[in-house]
């Protein structure tokens, strides 16, 4: 009978170890492990490990959570079985369902609670055994592993994914903490999570169609040119060619105009070309630090595909006119 009853406590306490460091994972700071890693904490830089590779971690937990679930199964079994003297099997069916709801609370219920409460801590703490146990099952682990990758071939949301999407959720909570502790600012907080919003999406769905774009041409003077952009209320205007086939040769910019002495626009400024398969970011970091209010998206053949303006791509980031 004692084998019985170390073999139910060895099962639930396994149930609430993967079932509670599951939620760990999803929960922890990843920041704090990196911290930590840095400072040459060796838990620490195996669980960061763990959390670059999820699918690895999550499919340690998945054959822990089956193989306790059978141990926990068997000791009911075995216990029915000798406090029971039946030849039926009322007792072996009986006994989970007076047990569910206890290891429901045990197993799942109690042990999500206290890591999903303290994660980086308990998660830490759990970590040496957790590595045991990736060790032992690592040679089924590798086939779940090789599974989610042929399902990922069909599906489309391969690993590399899911950690971005962790990483972005994982950074949305530490900025949720640094507003509540009052470090914050709520227009910092709208800053990030618009740049999460736009990190990755291509500069071309931000480009202003070329025929949509006002444009000037060589040879205008300059209360034209400053006409043209009081009536669309723009900060820059591009221009093009004197030639029938109206090529993008740079851009003006209105208060240099207005500065000017003379009547003429003189030379325009040069467009930078950002290719259409830049993201949102990088092509406003470029615009920036050139100090340029337009850009021109270009495909790999380095035809035009559209107009960037340095205030369009910033509005993401400040939703409601909000400023730093």
């Amino acid at each position: 009978m004692i084998e019985i009853i170390l073999l139910l406590a060895a099962g639930i306490f396994l149930s609430a170890f993967f079932s509670g460091s599951e939620t760990g994972f999803y929960r922890a700071t990843r920041v704090r492990l990196v911290l930590d890693a840095l400072g040459g904490d060796p838990i620490a830089r195996g669980l960061t490990w763990l959390t670059n590779n999820p699918s690895l971690f999550v499919a340690t937990t998945l054959v822990g959570n089956n193989f306790a679930s059978y141990l926990t199964s068997l000791a009911i079994v075995m216990g029915a079985q000798t406090l029971v003297a039946s030849d039926g099997h009322a007792a072996e069916l009986i006994a989970p369902l007076l047990l569910a709801p206890l290891l429901f609370v045990y197993e799942e219920l109690l042990p999500k609670k206290m890591f999903m409460e303290a994660p980086n801590r308990l998660l830490r703490r759990s970590g040496p055994l957790l590595f045991v146990f990736f060790v032992l099952f690592l040679p089924i682990s590798i086939l779940l592993w090789g599974l989610s990758k042929i399902l990922a071939l069909f599906i489309g949301q391969s690993p590399e994914q899911v950690h971005l999407t962790l990483a972005r959720r994982e950074l949305g909570r530490v900025f949720d903490e640094g507003r509540e502790a009052g470090i914050l600012h709520p227009a910092q907080r709208s800053l990030a999570q618009g740049i999460f919003a736009v990190a990755n999406q291509p500069v071309s769905r931000e480009a202003t169609p070329l025929g949509d774009v006002p444009r000037a041409r060589i040879g205008m003077s300059k209360e034209e040119v400053l006409r043209l952009a009081r009536r669309y209320r723009i900060a820059a205007v591009p221009v093009e060619s004197s030639d029938a086939q109206g090529r993008l040769i740079g851009y003006l910019r209105v208060v240099d105009l207005i500065l000017r002495e003379s009547n003429e626009i003189g030379s325009p400024r040069p467009l930078l070309d950002i290719p259409e398969t830049d993201t949102h970011v990088a092509a406003l970091i470029r615009m920036q630090s050139g100090g340029e209010l337009l850009a021109r998206v270009v495909d790999a053949a380095g035809r035009t595909r559209g107009i960037l303006t340095a205030p369009d791509l910033r509005k993401p980031f400040f939703p409601g006119g909000q400023r730093l």
